[in-house]
Order: structure tokens, then sequence, then C-alpha cells
């Protein structure tokens, strides 16, 4: 839904977030279960091995905290739920109280794509994708205040809740 204040625009992004990601969960239980198994090959096996399976445990421990980390990096610009507060030039995000402001530089390019909200910078890599927009309107509307362009209310479809 959106609404219109002084220095541009309210908007209720209706998409879904992102699902849940269990890894944290994932990555303490695996690591319960390695240092049980280190724990049991030491007392077990001889010296070396012993180490070994620690040494492999450390690795594994290092590939899937990498692995977690890629993951979350390419899931960061994604936007399509929660709350925007649209600013010539800016943007802030409030996803259930977690604020994450946007600025926009010089070299950023804001493009429709459907009812998709692109930027892009310089280099023509893309930083955010915004998508729960409740109409076309309201992503035009994103656009156009993002890019400086002023609205008024004759610009806006303003719907009545009835209680």
């Amino acid at each position: 839904m959106l609404k219109l204040t002084d220095e541009g625009a309210k908007i209720t992004l209706q998409g879904q977030p992102p699902a849940g990601d269990n890894g944290l969960f994932w990555f303490g239980s695996a690591l319960l279960v390695g240092a049980v198994a280190v724990a049991m090959a030491m007392s077990i096996l001889p010296e070396r091995l012993a180490i070994g399976a620690l040494a492999l445990l450390i690795v594994g421990s290092f590939i899937f905290n990498n692995k977690r980390q890629q993951h979350k990096k390419a899931m960061s610009g994604k936007i399509s739920s929660g709350i925007l507060w649209v600013r010539t030039g800016e943007l802030v995000h409030d996803n259930h109280g977690k604020r994450e402001n946007i600025k926009l530089t010089d070299g950023d390019k804001v493009t429709l794509v459907g009812s998709k909200l692109q930027i892009i910078d310089a280099d023509n890599v893309r930083k955010y994708d915004i998508s729960g927009f409740e109409t076309l309107q309201e992503a035009q509307a994103t656009k156009a205040i993002l890019e400086g362009q002023t609205l008024n209310k004759r610009h806006a479809n303003i719907k009545m809740n009835s209680n």
C-alpha cells in the first residue's frame, strides 16, 4: 500500500520474506556431532589418526562456514517484504524493526523490470532487487521518487478501508 508523505512515500511490500535459513542450527549440530566423533577417535585411535580427525573437523567447519557466507551474500540484496520509506536518492527498508538505510550514488541506475525494481551500480552490477509491490503503479512511483520526481495526490490511488 502506497502512502505519500511530505518527503516521499511509505510503501508496504506484500511479498513473502526469503525462506528461513536453518544454517546456524545445522552448523551447530554438525560441530557437535563432529566434536563427539573426534573425542571418540582420540580415545580409540592412535594419536596420529586422532589428530587427523581433529584436522578434518576444523577443515569441514571452515568449508561449511565459507559456503554459508556465500549464500548469505547472495541473498543480501533481495527485498520483498516489510516497509519502504522512499525519498529522493535514498530509501529505508524496515523489516520487522530491522532497518537498512540505502543511499543511491551518482552512478546508480533504477530500472523497472515488470513489477520489480532493480538498483544497478555504475559497473552494471545488481545491488538490490525490490519486489512485493501491490501494483505496478507502486513500483513506478518508487522509481519516480528515487529519481527525484515529485508526486502529488493525483498520481496515487487512495484506498479507503471500511471497518
